[in-house]
């Protein structure tokens, strides 16, 4: 069976490690899909849903706050700064997380506000309701 090996790393836990038929990532310019035998490629990935049709061809679906991607001789290395199931997201803290982004972005010209940051909370929150179904 053609089928590639898939590693995810956070830098709280190994999120997952297992044989796979395909990956597809959020990109940076747009998504794309890892099969077997895909070229060598270093790539970063921004927020947004991971898609994984594991060996049984049984699909799952993680969020990610982003990292990076590897991928040569049918090993996929991903080194993300979040990797959750839907079973894991919280959606009461979600929920909290994006009220709170919302709240910040809405005050304008406040040097006490780190907007990027605000932005990046609220694109988070909005990327774990996604997945939970509650968004």
């Amino acid at each position: 069976m053609k089928e590639l090996f898939l590693e995810v790393i956070t830098p709280a836990k190994a999120a997952f490690s297992g044989k796979v038929k395909s990956v597809s990532f959020p990109g940076l310019a747009g998504g794309f899909q890892v099969l077997y035998n895909h070229a060598p490629l270093m790539s970063s990935i921004e927020t947004g849903l991971v898609k994984v049709t594991d060996e049984n061809g049984s699909e799952n679906v993680f969020c990610t706050s982003g990292g990076t991607v590897q991928v040569a001789e049918n090993k996929i290395l991903v080194l993300a700064e979040s990797f959750e199931s839907k079973d894991e997201i919280d959606v009461e803290r979600a929920e909290s997380s994006l009220k709170r982004a919302k709240e910040r972005l809405a005050i304008k010209f406040k040097p006490e506000i780190d907007e990027v940051r605000a932005e990046t909370a609220l694109k988070r929150a909005v990327n774990r309701l996604k997945l939970a179904g509650k968004n």
